[in-house]
């Protein structure tokens, strides 16, 4: 754990994970750096460990989960709106045998 609001899962991660919420306007320190958030941070999403390039991976879990699609800044929301899911449809529940997409 790296606070009370956040926690590292795997020493490679570049993401920090909230445990518990966090809202827009609430500074906090992450590891050594002063952090105001820019959104609502709620229990399960993201927060950038480092510097993260358009293109590379975003690692969770000590695995990558998926590729930041625009510059993320220490610190910064990672989500839907600034990545996106590495995963082939196969992978989805709703590529199941019989099931609709």
């Amino acid at each position: 754990m790296i606070n009370k609001h956040f926690v590292l899962l795997n020493k490679e991660d570049n993401v920090f994970v909230c445990c518990r919420e966090l809202l827009a306007g609430n500074s906090i320190t992450l590891e050594g750096v002063t952090v105001t958030m820019t959104a609502d941070i709620t229990v399960g999403h993201k927060l950038s460990r480092t510097q993260i390039a358009k293109g590379d991976k975003i690692l969770k879990y000590g695995v990558a989960i998926g590729s930041a699609t625009q510059d993320i800044a220490f610190g910064e929301h990672v989500h839907l709106h600034n990545m996106k899911s590495d995963y082939i449809a196969s992978h989805t529940r709703q590529s199941k045998v019989g099931e609709k997409s």
